[in-house]
């Protein structure tokens, strides 16, 4: 899977690149994101609970709170269009609805699935482009 070209939402993307920060999102090497609150398009998701990175799938997974009846999400890296260090917030190019219907989380150790990991990957990779909310 790695290394493979993919027509999907994003444009012809590397389908390893759904995994990897972009590099104009501002994210740092080693930085804590634990806490960040997250924003769709549309709005607010959530806070981020964690990072993880097995199989080289580097993601987010969001606490939703009340909002999806306090369920998690995972977000792939690559969805990240902005971290604003100062305000502790992460800004995605996904809207809330795009990030609900997303393959369901249901326990921690489906962040270390690398079946699950790519159909959320192969979702958020099939998604149309949208214009990112401001950081």
């Amino acid at each position: 899977m790695r290394s493979t070209d993919r027509q999907g939402g994003w444009g012809r993307v590397a389908i390893d690149r759904i995994w990897s920060y972009a590099p104009d999102s501002g994210h740092t090497e080693g930085q804590d994101l634990t806490g960040f609150a997250v924003a769709a398009t549309d709005g607010t998701i959530g806070h981020v609970d964690r990072e993880a990175a097995p199989h080289d799938m580097r993601h987010l997974v969001v606490d939703t709170g009340v909002w999806v009846f306090g369920r998690s999400v995972l977000v792939p890296a690559g969805v990240v269009t902005g971290i604003d260090i100062p305000g502790r917030k992460v800004t995605l190019a996904c809207s809330r609805g795009d990030a609900k219907a997303a393959p369901r989380f249901q326990t921690d150790s489906e962040t270390r699935d690398r079946q699950y990991l790519r159909a959320v990957g192969d979702y958020y990779d099939r998604l149309p482009p949208r214009e990112a909310a401001a950081v």
